[in-house]
């Protein structure tokens, strides 16, 4: 008989141990019962570590961490990064990659995104071209600023709370200018997971237990995700055929049926039997915007970020520009550096509220303003090393925003091309609505837009920056971010977690290229959260799906009560991935966070 060599990979509690590989011959019977007795024995032996040390030695042995010399995706599912990581290895581009990635993740991860949203993306290209994607979603036609007066629960679920879907438009638009492999190729394998079915994964699961009440609500939802009135578990399967079907029809005929046939009748029609207001005028009017980066020239690296109506790139090079002005001193993870760095953050958020979407608002002065080294310098001016202050005493006139979950992807290429992007339904399964007849998860974004109203004494009124108008998008804190270095790509960042990605991704780049710490110890660091109202600090303290466990250390946060921060646990927050490039070796790292469970692929 011929020789079999099997390689068996062993899981530990511990990130140490990596049980090799077992070279097994063919024995006879005794002796393959006395090695499978030896190996138990050995894996019975084997120390084990209960404890979740993050500290930067072991991580280099972790699956979230890969390095490879031609491409990498890394996306907050490994499905989906080697679907992504297939289309490279195609010849595909990185624009390729990132549809068929953010497609997968439409299937199989639906409560954070889909095509029944929206999406930034940031593309730049080996030669230097670098262009902003805008596929946010749009308030609808029949849409105006009071129509939740009386009624504010209908703008945060149901079918009234849908703002007109981008995602796949946007998607289809940067495919026509980068794409090299068919488009069918690259939805293809959502499709098939929709179709034969996925895995529920730990996240998911997470997700479904938060949000059990809307799916047990929506009788689509509960047919997908529940069981003999159950929700389905990790690891059970799932199928949503008529999504499947759906994306089958986009393959084949890429998104005319979206916006101008079958499906977008079908999706309207499911709408506006619910009581939404969504029109197939409001498809066939959506435009995808193609803008151009922020960039900014800040610690020796050039920025590129998402312009409004994203008001994450804008808040991060303010905060950073502002940090910046403690010079060596910022070269330090000290507790002192962070109150500092929540300090800016507060500042960046009271700032941020006078942003919209700039075909409706003129935004030039406030954006000049977030931009700008002499006002960074000047709120610089006003934090104080041994307090912190009321949220009127960083000038901001204006309610926040609290938008939710996002999936964000962070692709390289063999060229050096590379894409940001974050993509979103808003909350969880979005307007907790699903349309029977093309099993698409509808968005929820109209919830992301600010509301007049009468406020208390103690509460600063809406921004009027971010009122609804029919065609208008609304303001959003997703952060996606290119990182070049002498003109040369360096880092590929972004994160996803609604109104904190803001906070995550500038933590995670400040870990990395102004701590020294090395990318899975950046993305791997416990983190930290202000959007200034609620006047609060909120600060990891969870175990996640991996079973790591993730805290802000007392010390750091003794300091800040000290200061006078009020401080409150969170078992949440961003989830980041992050890649970099080695400029000498040109070897590629990427990170895709353990917070969501996944990791990234590359060859």
């Amino acid at each position: 008989m011929s020789i079999m060599i099997i390689s068996r990979s062993f899981a530990f509690l511990s990130s140490f141990e990596m049980f090799r590989r077992l070279i097994v011959i063919n024995f006879s019977a005794r002796r393959m019962e006395w090695l499978a007795t030896v190996i138990l024995l050995l894996l019975l032996l084997a120390p084990l570590n209960s404890s979740s040390s993050l500290d930067t030695g072991s991580t280099n042995k972790r699956k979230e961490r890969i390095t490879a010399k031609h491409g990498v995706v890394a996306t907050d599912d490994g499905r989906c990064s080697k679907v992504g990581r297939d289309v490279l290895r195609e010849g595909g581009h990185a624009v390729d990659a990132a549809v068929a990635a953010a497609l997968c993740l439409g299937v199989v991860s639906p409560a954070s995104s889909g095509i029944g949203g929206g999406a930034f993306m940031i593309v730049r290209s080996s030669d230097g071209k670098a262009q902003a994607f805008d596929m946010r979603e749009t308030a609808p036609l029949k849409a105006h600023q009071n129509m939740y007066s009386g009624n504010e629960t209908k703008k945060a679920a149901g079918s009234l709370s849908v703002a007109v879907p981008g995602e796949l438009l946007g998607l289809h638009e940067a495919w026509k200018q980068y794409g090299k492999l068919p488009w069918s190729r690259l939805v293809k394998p959502a499709a098939h997971f929709a179709y034969n079915g996925f895995r529920i994964s730990p996240y998911l699961h997470k997700q479904m237990v938060a949000s059990e009440s809307g799916i047990m609500a929506d009788k689509r939802l509960r047919d997908i995700f529940t069981s003999n009135g159950r929700l389905l578990q990790p690891g059970d399967k799932c199928y949503n055929r008529k999504l499947g079907k759906t994306l089958i029809e986009i393959a084949n005929y890429e998104v005319t049926s979206f916006y101008n046939g079958k499906i977008a009748y079908n999706f309207i029609k499911d709408v506006q039997k619910a009581g939404g207001i969504l029109s197939m005028d409001d498809l066939k009017h959506y435009q995808v915007k193609i803008r151009e980066p922020i960039s900014a020239n800040i610690l020796g690296l050039e920025i590129l970020g998402m312009p409004p109506p994203s008001s994450g790139g804008a808040a991060i090079v303010l905060i950073l520009n502002i940090l910046a002005q403690y010079g060596a001193s910022l070269n330090s993870s000290t507790p002192l550096m962070t109150h500092r760095a929540i300090e800016a953050l507060k500042h960046a958020f009271a700032v941020r509220m006078n942003l919209g979407d700039p075909d409706f608002v003129d935004i030039k002065a406030v954006l000049s303003d977030m931009l700008s080294t002499k006002f960074a310098q000047e709120l610089q001016k006003t934090i104080y090393d041994n307090m912190t202050f009321s949220p009127p005493h960083y000038g901001g006139r204006w309610n926040q925003i609290h938008d939710h979950g996002t999936s964000h992807v962070s692709i390289v290429d063999n060229d050096r091309n590379a894409v940001s992007m974050t993509n979103t339904v808003n909350s969880y399964f979005g307007a907790k609505f699903l349309s029977p007849s093309t099993g698409i998860v509808l968005n929820n974004e109209m919830d992301d837009f600010s509301m007049p109203a009468n406020t208390s004494s103690n509460d600063p009124p809406p921004a009027p920056a971010n009122f609804i108008y029919p065609g208008k998008r609304p303001l959003s804190s997703m952060s996606p971010t290119i990182v070049l270095q002498g003109g040369k790509l360096k880092a590929v960042i972004g994160a996803s977690g609604g109104s904190k990605i803001i906070a995550g991704t500038t933590e995670v780049f400040l870990n990395h290229f102004v701590n020294g710490m090395d990318p899975l110890a950046s993305v791997m660091a416990p983190r930290f959260y202000h959007e200034l109202i609620p006047n609060v600090v909120q600060y990891e303290d969870w175990k996640v799906v991996t079973g790591d466990h993730f805290e802000v250390p007392e010390e750091t946060r003794s300091f800040l009560k000290e200061r006078g921060h009020v401080l409150q646990s969170l078992a949440g927050g961003t989830i980041c991935q992050l890649v970099v490039q080695d400029l000498e070796s040109n070897e590629l790292v990427a990170v895709s966070d353990p917070r969501k469970g996944g990791f990234p692929a590359g060859f």
